[in-house]
């Protein structure tokens, strides 16, 4: 099942997307028993918006062999290296992702998303944390390179407003498509020119393990998205170009890139 969050005449609803194209609307959020309402819109007629909005956001850093290496950044972690992105970086299918002013050195990340579910996680293991995802997306952690590096920490490089695009929509059940989450192909392309491919089957920490670990720290609520890493091929983008996540099975998530409005020195933005 894919659900979509959308917006239209009506407003903003969730729904299912069916093979036909067509948006089934339904009642409220979509965790637990989905209701419909008997409203339905073509896909062409409505706007697709970030399939979710989470409290949290939570990242993992370091968990692809060969992204390790490109960034020269040392040796693997022994565990999950994790940071956050703020609620208000999240962005949908379609939006721009916003060059701060100055800023030279943005980049992609293509990243497998993975959704909680309403049973929500606090401290389960590994053999429970599948019971606790309600399904998968795509998820691009665009990050501001020059200030990760000077800032010795990683919130303001990649906690910027528009720096986590996230669609098109949540994948409730990839093993009825015939496709294992372990062993999904992620790529990026910049302008149609491929930048990165991996699968998630390289991934250092597997989705069950990332998901235990974070739920020892801290409780992920329903909605809560987990990125699980960047295979290499990580790389600037630019205001006009336009950057495609794809991931097997999950579909593709476009963003164009434009310049953020500077801050106006008289107070305000412009």
């Amino acid at each position: 099942m894919r659900i979509v969050r959308f917006a239209s005449p009506q407003g903003m609803s969730f729904g299912v997307l069916d093979g036909d194209g067509q948006v089934a609307q339904i009642e409220g959020h979509p965790f637990g028993q989905i209701s419909f309402t008997g409203t339905r819109f073509a896909q062409a007629d409505v706007r697709l918006l970030s399939p979710i909005l989470p409290s949290k956001v939570v990242c993992v850093g370091k968990n692809y062999a060969e992204h390790i290496k490109e960034m020269n950044t040392g040796d693997a972690p022994k565990q999950p290296l994790l940071f956050l992105k703020p609620s208000t970086s999240v962005i949908g299918p379609g939006d721009a992702i916003r060059i701060p002013p100055g800023s030279t050195n943005v980049h992609h990340e293509a990243e497998l998303a993975v959704v909680i579910g309403a049973r929500g996680a606090r401290n389960v293991t590994p053999e429970q944390a599948p019971g606790s995802v309600f399904g998968y997306t795509i998820g691009n952690d665009v990050t501001e390179r020059d200030m990760q590096k000077s800032d010795g920490q990683w919130t303001r490089a990649k906690g910027f407003d528009s720096f986590c695009p996230l669609g098109p929509w949540i994948e409730t059940d990839l093993p009825g498509i015939g496709l294992d989450v372990a062993d999904l192909e992620v790529t990026c392309d910049v302008d149609g020119e491929r930048r990165q491919s991996g699968r998630t089957s390289q991934l250092l920490f597997d989705i069950p393990t990332l998901i235990s670990y974070i739920s020892q720290v801290m409780t992920l609520l329903p909605g809560d998205v987990v990125l699980t890493g960047t295979p290499s091929g990580v790389g600037p983008i630019r205001p006009g170009q336009t950057v495609t996540v794809t991931i097997q099975g999950l579909g593709t998530l476009p963003n164009t890139v434009t310049e953020a409005e500077a801050v106006s020195t008289a107070g305000g933005a412009r």
